[in-house]
């Protein structure tokens, strides 16, 4: 008991830089958890998909196209049970490129049957597939604009010239946390009637296939038998699980992705030198005090105990402080990047990690103070003065 009092005294004798020393680890702790977060929620997207959905695409990059004429062949391939097709539009809203986001020429009309996970209102799919110009954007997409049903959306073509018409006749939404719900979709008739006009050359292709299989334990024997349709022709194919395919363009931001990862654990160093300052200067500044301590019979296990107990009340409190003003921050952030994250929780390994690190930070901060008392001589320590 007598332990814990001398502690808490020892942490609030100098309360000023014991309360930025509590700040600043709280500030560490929140950036981890927050950035760790935002890195989780960017995967998550891949993790809701279902396993038997694959993906064809070009066998070079997913950036090339494929001829319209491979959709019936990869129909008649032993597993297949659906076959779909979707093109990039890569559009801008009001031509802001701030206005960015997900749009994506669809055919033919059973791709919301494949994507079933999209709940869709009957009536709105009627008009949806009844309407050549008509347009589908996700529920936290359209809220994003403020999108009602009818309205007139113009997109600037960002791959495709032109300036482009959709009225909106629909809007879905995700029967599960984590589905997307910030894409736009239109018809890719009409995009390819358009480019006829507009631009021949790039008319008569599409981006990619989504295949729907019947047995998912038979998606390599499946994916292996579509690429063999095509191998050594002018579009050679890539076909893989739809995880895969969303994991392999996703790591196109791998470098973005690392770079907070490091930055995450680089906040963490720095708050580890700032604790390590810290107790350092009150270890030294109590040289006398520990001297007589060692003089009235106190063994070197209580010294060392009191400097690892104070550096863990420090980094404790700083800790527990951070993790819980994440949890309002969070809320508040979530807000702004619903339209970019379909799901932003914070999960508990990241928690756990947080606890780890704070726990780590604290015992390697008291380290060198604890080596550095224990080293100084009685006769020293009692000479010394500040």
């Amino acid at each position: 008991m007598w332990a814990l009092k001398m502690i808490r005294r020892n942490a609030g004798r100098h309360k000023l830089r014991t309360l930025l020393t509590i700040l600043g680890m709280a500030v560490a702790i929140i950036a981890f958890i927050l950035i760790s977060t935002l890195i989780d929620a960017f995967y998550k997207s891949a993790e809701v998909l279902p396993p038997d959905r694959l993906v064809t695409r070009h066998a070079v990059s997913f950036i090339f196209e494929l001829p319209m004429s491979y959709y019936e062949k990869i129909k008649r391939v032993d597993g297949v049970e659906d076959v779909c097709y979707g093109n990039w539009f890569g559009g801008t809203y009001k031509d802001d490129p701030k206005n960015f986001f997900a749009s994506v020429a669809i055919g033919p009309d059973n791709y919301f049957d494949i994507y079933a996970e999209y709940i869709i209102p009957e009536d709105q799919k009627k008009e949806f597939y009844t309407h050549r110009n008509s347009c589908m954007a996700g529920v936290q997409l359209a809220n994003r604009f403020g999108w009602k049903i009818g309205d007139v959306i113009r997109l600037t073509g960002q791959i495709y010239p032109g300036e482009w018409e959709f009225v909106l006749r629909a809007i879905y939404k995700g029967d599960k946390t984590g589905v997307d719900e910030n894409t736009f979709y239109f018809h890719s008739e009409y995009l390819d009637e358009e480019l006829k006009k507009r631009a021949p050359m790039m008319a008569g292709s599409i981006g990619w296939y989504i295949i729907k299989i019947n047995d998912p334990e038979r998606a390599p024997e499946i994916s292996e038998a579509i690429d063999e349709l095509f191998a050594n022709s002018a579009a050679e194919t890539l076909t893989e699980t739809e995880k895969a395919f969303t994991l392999n363009f996703m790591a196109t931001m791998d470098a973005i992705i690392n770079g907070m990862r490091i930055i995450s654990f680089m906040i963490i160093g720095v708050i580890l030198m700032v604790l390590a300052n810290t107790m350092a200067m009150s270890a030294r500044e109590r040289t006398t005090e520990y001297a007589v301590l060692k003089t009235l019979g106190f063994k070197s296990y209580h010294i060392t105990g009191l400097i690892f107990g104070e550096s863990m009340l420090i980094g404790g409190i700083g800790g527990a402080l951070g993790v819980i003003l994440t949890f309002p921050i969070l809320s508040v952030l979530g807000r702004y990047l619903k339209m970019f994250f379909n799901q932003i929780e914070i999960g508990s390994l990241t928690l756990m990690l947080s606890i780890i690190f704070t726990v780590i930070v604290a015992l390697i901060a008291a380290l060198f103070p604890v080596i550095q008392t224990l080293r100084v001589s009685i006769v020293n320590g009692l000479r010394k003065v500040g």
